[in-house]
């Protein structure tokens, strides 16, 4: 019993472990900044966020499990899905395929770019946010750093392989870092972040470009689950109809078993304690009716 103890401890340590790494070497071991959520429920901001995809994210990602009809959900007529967000030749109906091709990106990046149609459910890391708020923080963190290829790195991800896609919009900025002593072992040092500065302006101002960002995220929120508005719209409808529904059951309940009459009925000891005993439980009358009568006297002959 003790060495099955052992053996399913040790196959618990190790499956959290595998499945808290990937997180947590995601996030990068800084703090996620939170996503506004409220910007899933509105539509401007869900088709911005579309425009910014198909502009700089669909050349390289793909979203193969979304068709681009299904922007019609989002307040937008398939006319103006053909004309603003189709440009690869592909029919509305068509999944959103990448435009770049297979063989370059394994040439240029070492690896297919992952698909982008569920990644804002798969990045979530427990004790640090949801993948809304990782995509959040990684979009917004990106900084030069000439010792890397592409000439970026990110402070959620480090040692990341993609460029910065939209540095034109935010600008390049650079990292800071301060060597302070180790909280836990003041003999070490350890290399501490301390902000960001700018070093050539983008299009958007800070506060623009943290509301593009937001859209972005908002509309690969919405892509990764399309009814999730609807759900919670339904949600709390269920929710009132639940506790309306437990009122009347718990009053009918009462109603139904008010009428009901109970009486003591002796208990059936062992042994010599039957004859002491004289102890009484309460028992329904419909379920338990009682000994029988006693049969009627004769009458007398005249």
């Amino acid at each position: 019993m003790r060495k099955l103890a052992v053996a399913l401890g040790a196959a618990l340590t190790l499956t959290l472990s595998a499945l808290l790494t990937p997180a947590l070497a995601a996030g990068g071991g800084i703090a996620w900044d939170k996503f506004p959520d409220k910007r899933v429920t509105d539509m401007a901001a869900l088709q911005n966020g579309a425009k910014l995809f198909v502009n700089y994210c669909l050349n390289c990602h793909q979203a193969a499990f979304m068709r681009y009809n299904r922007m019609r959900d989002i307040g937008l007529t398939e006319q103006q899905i053909k004309d603003n967000l189709v440009f690869t030749g592909a029919k509305v109906g068509d999944t959103m395929k990448a435009a770049l091709d297979a063989k370059d990106a394994k040439e240029w990046f070492g690896a297919l770019p992952p698909d982008l149609s569920l990644v804002a459910r798969s990045r979530s890391a427990p004790g640090q946010g949801s993948g809304a708020d990782y995509i959040y923080t990684f979009l917004r963190t990106f900084y030069r750093d000439e010792t890397k290829l592409t000439g970026w790195n990110n402070l959620a991800f480090p040692g990341v392989g993609m460029p910065h896609v939209l540095w034109e919009l935010q600008g390049q900025q650079r990292a800071i870092y301060a060597d302070e002593k180790d909280p836990h072992d003041p003999a070490k040092t350890v290399h501490v972040f301390k902000g960001f500065e700018q070093i050539t302006p983008g299009t958007m101002s800070q506060e623009e470009y943290n509301l593009a960002v937001a859209d972005l995220v908002a509309f690969l929120k919405w892509m990764s689950e399309p009814n999730q508005n609807d759900r919670v719209r339904l949600g709390v409808w269920v929710l009132l109809f639940l506790a309306v529904f437990t009122v009347i059951a718990w009053r009918l309940n009462a109603a139904y078993w008010k009428d009901v009459k109970w009486f003591p009925v002796r208990t059936r000891p062992r042994g010599r304690a039957r004859e002491r005993s004289g102890a009484r439980s309460a028992r329904c009358v419909c379920c338990f009716p009682g000994p029988p009568a006693a049969p009627p006297e004769p009458r007398p002959t005249p």
